[in-house]
This record gives structure tokens, C-alpha cells and sequence, in this order.
């Protein structure tokens, strides 16, 4: 009888080989054309991706957050992009599960689970980022529907997807501010349009966008819980798993960086050896690989409370800051140890330099986790 330990095995095994046939080789040719990868996207259904952490009942594979988070991180040793086409869209659909009607559960799940529909949440706006308060997007009743205006930007899944949960003003006069937002699913039709996709440093492949909503209309049973003002909190819910995915996610690349590193050590020569041989790389080295098994376990850590349900945003904050710093710490190591050929897009650390930058600012920015890390240090010594 197969327990959970060995399910995990063979799931990992089998993203273990995807990896390696399949985004391996392309990762460089897409991330420089920064084409969108459909055919890995087709490929994401087939192997349940979208339903990773869904439950079974409405599809999923009804994966634990642990798991999930080592998916993610083996992932993102080799290409971090392709993780932020299913991560997004997990975390709308961790909102619906966790806060949804029965209604909303049963319609939306099975479809998010699929990939039939497939998207993210669209929280950021031109001048409200990790304050989501601030948000001016506002949705009026309108009978058996609300109207939605306003603009968000920087949102992953924004041009392919085509369903987003996205964050509103109900109550724009509301006090405390987060009593007057709320959660709409939102798919995609008139009135809702893509205003430019984004260019980026790096993250490139998945497409980031501007989205505009002019009198765009939605049903009010399209509102996540069926209550109004209760959408900050959702999403507070929702973004736990967020930056235990971000989390991984550095964590991958900085075992990632690390492997490459030590590969091109034991290949390159200088003065009659290996550089893996000299001093100054071995002190390298040793800081990388342990950084990023620090890292490796602060993110199970906040996997494991938040399997439990318990409240774990001090331990997913902790592994967020650690392991988003780690993952550029150690790319910028790497080009290090690279040196010149370090720059050259023929060698793939250089995408690592560049994504990882992203992994300190999305999903709340590293200053923010150390508020929120403080706080929470404060709360539990009371």
C-alpha cells in the first residue's frame, strides 16, 4: 500500500523528468524571445498542476502545501517563469476554497482544476502596491450584478488567462478601509480588456499585464463568500500560500545557482586546476549550498503549520525574506564564480540574476516581511 511519503516521491519524480525534457531545453531560447510557452502550459493540465493544491473532490490532486512547495522548487532550480503560470492562479483558487460558497466551490473549482480556466488575482494598481488598502478600484451594485471600473497592473496570467479574482472598493467610505473590499471572480468579456502587456528585467515568458475595467459587469454570485467586505481577508489568506511559493521558489534557485556554480568550478581551470581547487571559490561554494539548505527548511517549516492550518505568516514571512534574499545572494555568487562568461546569454545563471530580484518585492516586499515578521514576534512574546 502506497503511503504519503511515497505518493510524494513519485510526483516529485515525475516533475523531476518534465523538468529535464522539457523545460531544460528551452528555457533559455523562451526566456530570451520572452515568448509565452503553450505547449508547456497544455503540458501543466495534463500533469494537474492547476489543481496541484485543489481538493480531489472537485478535481485536484489535492496536494499538502509541503509538496506543493517542493514542486515548486524543483521547478525553479532550472526556469523560475513557468511556476508563476500556475502559482497565481492557485492562489485565486485558494481563495475560492477557502472562503467561497458552496455555490462558488462546486462551479469555479473543477474548472480552475482543469486549466479550463486559468488565470490569478489582481491586487496591484498603478499607486497601490503592498498598501492594498489603497486600491481605488471600485465596484458599484447594479441590481443582480456589480459594476467594476478601475485599473490594476503587473498581473501575472493577465493576457492568456481568463478569469482573475480581483480585489475592490465596495464601501470606499469605510473605516477601518479593509471592511469596504471585496473579492470578485471575474472572467473575462466586455469591459474588461488588457491595456499593455509589461516588459521586464526578467520573470519573462509569463506575460504581466495592465487590466482595465470600464462598467465591466459581474454577477453578484461572483462574489467570493457572497458578503461584502470580507475580500481583504481572503486575500490575506489567499497570499500565505503565495509566499510559501515564493519562498520555494528562491529556495529552488538558490540551489539552482549553486549547482550551476559548482559545475562550472569543477570544469573551469586556471593556474593548472580546477577553481573548485582554490580557496576563495571552495568559501563560496560552502556559504551557497548552506544558504540554500537553510533556506530548503525554513520553507517546509511554513508548509507544515499551514498543512495544519494553524496561522503561519511569521514562519512563511521568515521564509520569504530568507529565501528570496538567498536565491540573489547566491546568483550574484555564481556570476562570480563565472566571471566573464557570467554575462554572456549563453549561460543560464545570467536568467538567474535576473529573476530573482522579483522574488524580493512580489507576494509583499521584503521590507514588509520584516514588519510583518517583527510584529509577529511581538504578538507571540505577549
Amino acid at each position: 500500500m502506497a503511503t504519503d511519503t511515497d505518493l510524494e516521491q513519485q510526483i516529485l519524480a515525475t516533475i523531476d523528468k518534465w523538468v529535464d525534457q522539457e523545460l531544460k531545453p528551452i528555457a533559455r531560447e523562451f526566456d530570451q524571445a520572452d515568448q509565452y510557452p503553450e505547449e508547456l502550459v497544455e503540458q501543466m493540465k495534463e500533469l494537474g498542476l492547476f489543481g496541484a493544491t485543489i481538493d480531489e473532490e472537485y478535481g485536484g490532486l489535492g496536494l499538502s502545501a509541503s509538496t506543493y512547495a517542493k514542486i515548486v522548487s524543483r521547478i525553479c532550480e532550472v526556469w523560475m517563469a513557468p511556476s508563476g503560470i500556475f502559482n497565481s492562479h492557485l492562489i485565486m483558487a485558494s481563495c475560492v476554497q477557502r472562503a467561497g460558497t458552496e455555490a462558488q466551490k462546486a462551479h469555479f473549482l473543477p474548472k480552475f482544476a482543469s486549466g479550463e480556466l486559468r488565470g490569478g488575482i489582481g491586487l496591484t494598481e498603478p499607486d497601490a502596491g503592498s498598501d492594498l488598502q489603497s486600491i481605488r478600484t471600485v465596484a458599484r451594485r447594479d441590481g443582480d450584478n456589480y459594476v467594476i471600473n478601475g485599473t490594476k497592473t503587473w498581473i501575472s496570467n493577465g493576457i492568456k488567462g481568463n478569469c482573475l479574482a480581483v480585489l475592490t472598493k465596495t464601501d470606499p467610505l469605510a473605516e477601518p478601509r479593509h471592511k469596504g473590499m471585496s473579492l470578485f471572480l471575474c472572467e473575462k468579456g466586455e469591459g474588461f480588456s488588457v491595456g499593455k502587456k509589461l516588459k521586464k528585467l526578467g520573470y519573462r515568458a509569463i506575460d504581466s499585464a495592465e487590466l482595465i475595467f470600464e462598467d465591466f459587469a459581474v454577477s453578484a454570485d461572483n462574489l467570493i463568500g457572497g458578503e461584502e467586505g470580507r475580500g481583504f481577508q481572503q486575500v490575506a489568506g489567499g497570499l500565505e500560500l503565495g509566499r510559501i511559493n515564493i519562498a520555494a521558489r528562491g529556495a529552488g534557485m538558490a540551489k539552482g545557482a549553486t549547482d550551476m556554480a559548482l559545475a562550472y568550478a569543477m570544469e573551469r581551470k586556471t593556474f593548472g586546476k580546477a577553481i573548485s581547487e582554490h580557496q576563495a571559490i571552495q568559501l563560496k561554494l560552502a556559504e551557497m549550498s548552506t544558504r540554500a539548505a537553510a533556506a530548503a527548511l525554513l520553507v517546509q517549516e511554513a508548509a507544515v503549520k499551514y498543512d495544519r492550518a494553524e496561522r503561519c505568516d511569521l514562519e512563511a514571512g521568515q521564509a520569504k525574506f530568507f529565501a528570496s534574499e538567498t536565491a540573489v545572494q547566491n546568483s550574484l555568487d555564481a556570476m562570480r564564480i563565472f566571471g566573464g562568461y557570467s554575462y554572456s546569454p549563453e549561460y543560464e545563471i545570467e536568467r538567474f540574476y535576473r529573476d530573482a530580484p522579483l522574488l524580493c518585492i512580489g507576494e509583499g516586499t521584503n521590507e514588509i516581511q520584516r514588519m510583518i515578521i517583527a510584529k509577529q514576534m511581538v504578538a507571540r512574546a505577549g
